[in-house]
């Protein structure tokens, strides 16, 4: 099991270093293939956002690829938006709360599909 969670978390800090989100991966590969609940592999894609968001936010601000003042505001609204989301995943069943995560995904999936998301 053990050589299973570091492919896991091989592949999901390969896509979280290209900037498209680790725990997308992460997230359904901990309830599908480790059998966890979905709010604690909702908890552990958030803890391992920290240390991989970091790594990746210095290696794309090196390339130039970061503008600061835009990202100071998201912070500030990404900041409330997180005590506001954790309050609510707290309270939602894990049924609905797959069925919501589930949404997201197909709803993002679909967006970058037909290129409707710009």
């Amino acid at each position: 099991m053990s050589l299973l969670i570091l492919l896991i978390g091989l592949v999901s800090g390969i896509i979280s270093g290209l900037a498209m989100g680790g725990a997308t991966f992460l997230v359904p590969a901990l309830v599908v293939f480790l059998n966890y609940d979905q709010h604690i592999a909702q908890g552990v894609g958030l803890a391992f956002f920290l240390p991989t968001g970091i790594v990746a936010a210095i290696t794309h601000y090196r390339q130039g690829n970061v503008k600061v003042k835009l990202a100071l505001y998201l912070v500030i609204g990404g900041l409330f938006g997180a005590v506001v989301g954790s309050l609510l995943a707290l309270n939602i069943s894990t049924f609905f709360l797959k069925k919501i995560f589930g949404v997201f995904l197909i709803s993002m999936g679909l967006c970058e599909y037909f290129g409707r998301c710009k």
